[in-house]
């Protein structure tokens, strides 16, 4: 009976506990500012994984990818993105996106580590699972050697790289250039007292937005656009055993590569405000 009895308290317990972490879990879930750095996070994730995945494709593989195919999968990653956060965060997948926004007083300066912490880690994570399903393609192709340039670089899977003819400072005019251009346009997509585009239709028009942009202006850079697209994925390169010359300029020099994806498009996305 001593034994029955303290069972059934150890159960009853046990249940008190386990209700407890629920009702924790779900009142730190309701609140706003988690959901929406959850938001960021999912969305972000969801956007790497099929652009990622597709530049995996092409460059591991010339019969199951090509620069079109690259185009659309991040093109249309956004649009999935904005499906999963547009009414929670309002999915912005990007820290300039983000910059402007506070920056035009849309969204409190508090929430800008927020939001961008969320869209580093879950770009983080769509590179570390990127380099998880392709693992034995990468080592195929290269041989076993992870290279940041040559015949068989696999670094340009996951961040981009300046191709020879291109400068540091021309690379950064460009997507400073890019980068306004494509806050101008959102902000256009958006604006309901402008032409905005049609309820319901927005994750598309922002998803052919990004394709535009990609294949019109894109050759000269790899349009980044987006420090949480680039460097979440250039640091994961560095763990993940391609080196400090992931951070390195034409991988001769000791300029770092940080101005690249980090300054420029926040300086262009002031630009399209």
């Amino acid at each position: 009976m001593i034994q029955a009895s303290k069972h059934r308290r150890s159960t009853r317990s046990s249940k008190m506990v386990s209700w407890s972490w629920k009702t924790r879990t779900q009142q730190i879930l309701q609140k706003k500012l988690v959901r929406e750095f959850l938001a960021e996070f999912m969305s972000t994730y969801v956007m790497m994984v099929f652009g990622l995945g597709s530049v995996a494709h092409m460059v591991l593989s010339k019969k199951h990818g090509s620069y079109l195919a690259v185009n659309l999968a991040f093109g249309f990653g956004v649009a999935m993105g904005v499906h999963v956060a547009g009414n929670i965060s309002g999915a912005h997948m990007n820290a300039a996106v983000t910059f402007a926004n506070c920056a035009l007083g849309r969204l409190p300066w508090r929430k800008f580590p927020v939001y961008v912490l969320g869209q580093f880690l879950g770009s983080f994570l769509a590179a570390a699972t990127i380099y998880t399903l392709f693992y034995t393609a990468i080592l195929h192709f290269s041989g076993g050697q992870l290279m940041v340039t040559g015949p068989v670089a696999t670094a340009g899977i996951f961040a981009t790289y300046l191709p020879d003819y291109m400068t540091l400072w021309r690379g950064f005019l460009n997507e400073v250039w890019l980068t306004g251009m494509l806050q101008l346009c959102l902000f256009a997509i958006t604006d309901k007292e402008n032409n905005p585009a049609l309820p319901g239709t927005q994750a598309l028009v922002i998803g052919i937005l990004v394709v535009t942009i990609g294949m019109s202006l894109g050759m000269n850079t790899g349009y980044a656009i987006n420090p949480s697209r680039d460097l979440p994925p250039r640091i994961f390169t560095f763990i993940a055993g391609w080196g400090k010359q992931v951070f390195r300029w034409h991988h001769l020099c000791g300029l770092h590569w940080l101005h690249h994806p980090t300054g420029a498009p926040e300086i262009g996305g002031l630009c399209g405000i």
